[in-house]
C-alpha cells in the first residue's frame, strides 16, 4: 500500500474541495494506495505569526475577507503575505521535513498556492526520489510565486493543470513537457456527473418557483455575498421575465434577509405559503426567488437554472459550466487577482457575460435571454466535458509509475567524485 499525502489549507473553499474529491476518484478506481488529507494550516500553526499576534489563522482571516467584501487592495495584501512566507521559508521548510520523514509518503499532492517552493524543497530533502506533484485550482497562475516555482536543481516537480494557459506558463518558467500534465478542467466532485433530474418542471414547482420561466442560479461560494441582495433587488425591479434561486452558504444573516424581502415562500427552511398553494400563487415580490442556505446540492439546484450569476471563482464557473449553465461574472478591482484571468477565459470560451460592476446586471441578463445567445453559450458549455476527476488519478499512477522505474536504473559508478553521486543519487539537501 502506497502513502500518497494530498496537502490542502481552507483559504476559500476550492483547495478542500478539489482534494476530498480527488480523493473519492482514487478510491473508485481501486488503486492500492492510502490517502491521506494533510490541513497544511494545522501542521504549520506554530509559525502562523497572525494567529500569535492577533488570534486568528491567516487562512481564517482570508475568509472573512471575502464574506466581508473586503477585497478592494488585495493584490498589495498578496505581495505582503509572500513577503511574510519568503521571510519565514526556512522555518517552514525545517517543520515540513519533520513531517515527512515520520510519514514516509511515496508521493506528495499540493492543491495549495504561495507554498509551493517550501513543499518541493522540504520534499526533496526528507524524501529523495519520491515524486511532489502540483494540481493547480484555479484556471491559470498568477505569477510570480503564486503556483508555479522557478525549477530548482534535483527537485522533479511536476504539475497537473486544468487549462492550456496553465500548461503553458509551466513550460515557459523552465519546467519539462513530461512533467506538466493537462487535464480537462477544474476538478469537481464526482455528484456533478451524476444522472440528471427526471423531471426538472416538476422539481421547480416543489420549490414554489414556476415551471417553465427563465430561472438563475445565483451563487458566492461558501460565505454568500452582499452582492446577492443588490442583484435580486435589481432585477425585482426590472421587467424582465425569470426566476433565481439564491445559495447563500454558511451565511445565514444574508438567508434570512433574503427570505424577508422576496417573502415569496420559496425558501430551504421547509413548505411555504406559495409552495402550498401552487406554483401560480402570487409572491410578494415580483419575481419569485427559492433561498437556500449551506446545502451540499449545489449540482441538483444548478440542474433546475438556466444559466448562472456569481463571482469568478474558479470551482463556482467550473460547476455551472459542468451543469451547461452560461455565465454572468463580475471582474473589477475588487475582484481577488488570481480570479481576473478566470473572467478573460470565460470570454475566451463564449460562455457567458464579463460585468463591470452587478450594477449592470439586468442589461446582461436581458443581454444573454435575447435571441438565440442562451442556447449558443449553452451548446459552448456542453461542449467542454470536463472529466478532470476522473482523470487525474491516471495522471497521479502514471507518475508514480516513473519514479519507481528512475528508482531501478543503475546506480553512478563508484569511481565518480564523491559529490556527483551526491546529486546523482538525491544524497542533497536544498539549502537555499
Amino acid at each position: 500500500m502506497q502513502r500518497i499525502e494530498f496537502v490542502y489549507f481552507d483559504a476559500g473553499g476550492g483547495h478542500r474541495a478539489a482534494a476530498t474529491a480527488l480523493e473519492m476518484s482514487v478510491r473508485s478506481h481501486n488503486l492500492s494506495w492510502d490517502v491521506h488529507l494533510l490541513n497544511f494550516q494545522e501542521q504549520l500553526d506554530s509559525l502562523d505569526i497572525l494567529k500569535k499576534y492577533a488570534g486568528i489563522r491567516i487562512q481564517d482571516f482570508y475568509n472573512l475577507m471575502l464574506r466581508r467584501g473586503w477585497t478592494l487592495g488585495s493584490t498589495q495584501l498578496m505581495k505582503v503575505l509572500q513577503t511574510a512566507i519568503r521571510a519565514w521559508h526556512r522555518p517552514v521548510v525545517r517543520a515540513l521535513e519533520e513531517y515527512w520523514r515520520e510519514a514516509q509518503a511515496d508521493m506528495v499532492v499540493s492543491f495549495i498556492p504561495h507554498f509551493n517552493r517550501a513543499l518541493g524543497e522540504s520534499c526533496v530533502n526528507a524524501l529523495p526520489g519520491r515524486p511532489y506533484v502540483t494540481v493547480l485550482t484555479d484556471i491559470a497562475d498568477y505569477p510570480p510565486h503564486f503556483w508555479i516555482e522557478r525549477p530548482s536543481v534535483g527537485a522533479a516537480q511536476h504539475f497537473i493543470c486544468g487549462s492550456e494557459r496553465a500548461a503553458v506558463q509551466a513550460r515557459m518558467m523552465g519546467h519539462p513537457a513530461e512533467r506538466i500534465f493537462r487535464a480537462s478542467g477544474m476538478i469537481l466532485h464526482p455528484r456533478f456527473y451524476e444522472p440528471p433530474v427526471a423531471d426538472r418542471a416538476a422539481e421547480r414547482v416543489r420549490l414554489g418557483l414556476h415551471p417553465d420561466l427563465p430561472t438563475a442560479v445565483v451563487l458566492f461560494g461558501g460565505y454568500g455575498s452582499e452582492a446577492m441582495l443588490e442583484i435580486a433587488e435589481r432585477l425585482n425591479r426590472s421587467q424582465l421575465e425569470l426566476q433565481l434561486i439564491l445559495i447563500c452558504g454558511r451565511n445565514e444573516k444574508l438567508a434570512n434577509e433574503l427570505r424577508a424581502r422576496f417573502s415569496n415562500g420559496a425558501s430551504g427552511d421547509g413548505v411555504s405559503g406559495a409552495q402550498s398553494a401552487g406554483a401560480d400563487a402570487k409572491p410578494a415580490s415580483r419575481i419569485r426567488c427559492y433561498v437556500e442556505g449551506f446545502t451540499s446540492k449545489v449540482n441538483y439546484y444548478m440542474q433546475l437554472a438556466d444559466f448562472f450569476i456569481g463571482k469568478p471563482g474558479p470551482g463556482s464557473i467550473s460547476e455551472a459550466l459542468a451543469m451547461h449553465l452560461p455565465v454572468i461574472v463580475e471582474c473589477n478591482a475588487w475582484t481577488l487577482p488570481q480570479e481576473r484571468y478566470n473572467a478573460e477565459w470565460v470570454l475566451e470560451q463564449e460562455v457567458g457575460i464579463v460585468l463591470r460592476s452587478f450594477g449592470e446586471i439586468e442589461s446582461a441578463v436581458a443581454q444573454l435571454l435575447a435571441f438565440n445567445t442562451l442556447a449558443r453559450y449553452r451548446s459552448n458549455a456542453a461542449a467542454m466535458n470536463n472529466r478532470a476527476v476522473f482523470e487525474i488519478p491516471a495522471m497521479l499512477d502514471e507518475i508514480l509509475a516513473r519514479s519507481r522505474a528512475a528508482a531501478r536504473q543503475p546506480t553512478p559508478s563508484q569511481n565518480a567524485e564523491p559529490g556527483a553521486r551526491a546529486v546523482a543519487s538525491g544524497e542533497w539537501r536544498v539549502t537555499s
